[in-house]
């Protein structure tokens, strides 16, 4: 196994190498770097986020830039602001002993200003976004013409994210006698027009096979119903409790709901999302590379470019479109050669997409079933004692106070005391799964079933019946057959309103003037929250408890001890769902 000093850098830089506390160089770094050093050329590397590709190409770079001409030498490019400054923070550890070189990070979202005056300054290397770095050639702020090196990170994402024309006008605008560097986790043919209009005979060294995703990274999957999806997130999260991960939405609004959810039931999450601004994706990434964030809810623009290193799960909560974005996505784990995971969340009708994303993986994605209950509970009591076996204690600070804790604790015997204490920690977790159901999905039923919330079901006989089903709370809604409303009508308004789609419905009724719903004894909380609250309802429609008692009136629109106790024209602001007026074929 070769080291650093058998590569062929400056003394400088393999100082730097050792004060960061590099010992041996990663594969693709070993097999870039002294090509790079002895003979310089145009190259490609193939290799997963993450395996170390910024010191293959920085190091080199470093290695030859003259750092007494005051003039730029070196361009990189990336896709994101994140990983701009992320590769920027790098080469300055590279370079702390090489003190005349300048590296300068342009990107969009921040002062174009000051970036200015940092060009102004001759930085001998530039690492750009490619929509700044343009506004920077149109305003004429940048000197193109003594660039020797190009360095294209994470081309697929960038190309992937749009910025073909910017890119294609910065590769015409530096000079002939250039090197061109690509690197890229898969290789799309977008990236290989690059390599044919631009590269010159690149060498290309792969590490892994194309487009496939990194061996550190174990795939699984589990089936769920969608009205489950969430509540199989939770059991997951739980049942790993020292997870550090990213959980991938399709959608800005679906990531923020997850988020808030998740935020709401009391873990330590944050959201990402293309709707935040640059101060707020500042402030949820610092949380989370710092760690004070354990899940970070994001999509996949969002995500790009992300440099975060240790992450312990990739849990995809929605299927990306295509699977070279699945290969990204797990990237984001199972870095410098440590382990990862990546889970996926699918309903049934998405199981061919789990054979087209293993082809392109060359990986198998293992089935596996949702923890139970008592499996989750067993998994965190273990944790708990761990923690408690190894957490340091400050005598200094607690001695003064262990005396009075004696003498009130000295009744309870030794098992005694340590039931109680799992117990304080623990009870949280007994209650909330003691009578979890089953999340995993019965194949051999669920064949043929429709996915969507409220939908494809057969109904029991208490819901053809019109009683009530085990499990779920009648509710009451002011609204009825008068407001041309419909089943389907409620059930997106209850969506909407609780911003949530895993509230389950069960039996309908419609009256006249208002309707009575079940809803899951679970969300019954959050529904009757959320209709009271006037942002969320802007209507007024009104929703209480109701009883069986209720039903006793039929059709006639004025309950028998109606909620409130008010007659049914007392409810105003109902919400007009008109007929479709199309006349029939």
């Amino acid at each position: 196994m070769p080291t650093f000093n058998d590569l062929g850098l400056r003394p400088e830089l393999l100082r730097a190498v050792e004060t960061l506390g590099f010992n041996e160089p990663m594969p693709i770094q070993a097999a870039v770097i002294p090509g790079l050093i002895q003979n310089p050329t145009d190259l490609v590397g193939l290799a997963q986020t993450g395996t170390g590709k910024t010191a293959a190409f920085g190091l080199p770079l470093l290695h030859h830039i003259d750092s007494d001409r005051a003039e730029t030498q070196a361009l990189i490019l990336c896709p994101t602001r994140e990983l701009c400054v992320q590769i920027t923070r790098d080469l300055d550890g590279f370079a702390q002993f090489l003190p005349s070189i300048r590296i300068t990070a342009i990107y969009g979202g921040a002062s174009i200003d000051g970036q200015i005056k940092s060009l102004q300054k001759k930085p001998q290397i530039v690492v750009a976004t490619p929509g700044r770095l343009q506004d920077m050639m149109r305003r004429r702020k940048i000197d193109m013409t003594k660039i020797s090196w190009v360095v294209l990170d994470e081309a697929d994402e960038m190309l992937d994210m749009g910025f073909q024309e910017e890119v294609d006008l910065i590769l015409s605008s530096v000079p002939d006698e250039r090197h061109i560097l690509l690197f890229s986790a898969t290789m799309p043919a977008v990236v290989e027009s690059i390599l044919a209009r631009y590269m010159k005979s690149p060498v290309v060294k792969s590490m892994g096979k194309r487009n496939s995703g990194t061996a550190n990274v174990r795939h699984s999957y589990y089936l769920v119903h969608a009205k489950d999806r969430y509540k199989a997130l939770k059991r997951i999260v739980d049942f790993h409790p020292a997870v550090y991960g990213i959980v991938f939405c399709r959608t800005r609004a679906e990531t923020q709901e997850i988020a808030d959810q998740l935020i709401n039931d009391g873990y330590n999450a944050g959201a990402l999302h293309g709707d935040l601004s640059q101060v707020q994706r500042d402030h949820v990434m610092n949380h989370f590379r710092e760690g004070n964030l354990q899940i970070l809810v994001a999509t996949d623009v969002a995500a790009r470019g992300l440099d975060v290193n240790n992450l312990t799960h990739v849990i995809n909560y929605s299927l990306p479109d295509d699977p070279e974005s699945y290969v990204h996505r797990s990237g984001r784990t199972g870095r410098a050669d440590k382990t990862g995971v990546c889970i996926s969340l699918i309903h049934m009708r998405e199981k061919g997409r789990i054979r087209q994303i293993e082809k392109q993986l060359s990986q198998p994605i293992a089935p596996a079933k949702i923890p139970t209950g008592m499996q989750v509970c067993e998994k965190q009591l273990f944790n708990y004692i761990d923690r408690l076996e190894n957490v340091e204690v400050n005598h200094e600070e607690i001695d003064a106070y262990l005396p009075v804790v004696f003498r009130k604790l000295e009744w309870m015997s030794r098992e005694e005391l340590i039931k109680r204490f799992v117990s304080l920690a623990f009870n949280r977790f007994l209650d909330y799964y003691r009578d979890a159901p089953d999340l995993n999905v019965d194949e051999s039923r669920s064949r043929y079933e429709d996915e969507r919330p409220g939908r494809g079901k057969k109904k029991s006989f208490r819901e053809r019946s019109g009683g009530q089903e085990s499990g779920f709370t009648k509710l009451f809604f002011s609204l009825g057959k008068k407001d041309n409303i419909k089943p389907n009508n409620l059930i997106g308004l209850i969506n909407q309103v609780t911003r949530s789609r895993d509230v389950r419905i069960g039996h309908i009724k419609l009256m006249d003037n208002f309707s009575f719903v079940d809803v899951d004894d679970h969300s019954v909380e959050l529904v009757l929250s959320a209709f009271a609250n006037k942002k969320l309802n802007p209507e007024k429609v009104r929703v209480e408890r109701s009883s069986e008692r209720d039903m006793s009136s039929g059709s006639s629109g004025k309950p028998s001890g109606s909620p409130s106790g008010l007659p049914s024209g007392s409810f105003s602001g109902r919400p007009s769902f008109k007929k479709d007026k199309r006349k029939k074929r």
